[in-house]
């Protein structure tokens, strides 16, 4: 009876791995696809007339927050992996 039980034990704790690891993949893809906008934001900023320039600023940062979030989760600090610019907060 006890190797019944150690068995599905063992099965449960490989599902479990499995799952993290899907999840880990689907919010890894989610966080290069928020850098992916950011970047396509920040040349709109750079080309836009100064009353396009707040609306945006104010998706600079939302995606900014989002980012830095979604790569908490991931387990990485933007100081851990080199992407903050001298460490400022948005």
């Amino acid at each position: 009876m006890g190797d019944v039980i150690y068995l599905r034990e063992f099965q449960n704790a490989r599902e479990r791995a499995v799952r993290r690891a899907s999840t880990h993949r689907d919010l890894d893809t989610a966080v290069a696809v928020m850098r992916d906008n950011l970047a396509a934001v920040a040349e709109q900023l750079r080309c836009a007339p100064q009353h396009e320039q707040p609306e945006l600023l104010d998706r600079v940062e939302k995606l900014a927050v989002m980012i830095r979030y979604g790569m908490r989760m991931l387990g990485a600090t933007p100081e851990s992996d080199g992407s903050a610019a001298g460490g400022a907060r948005v």
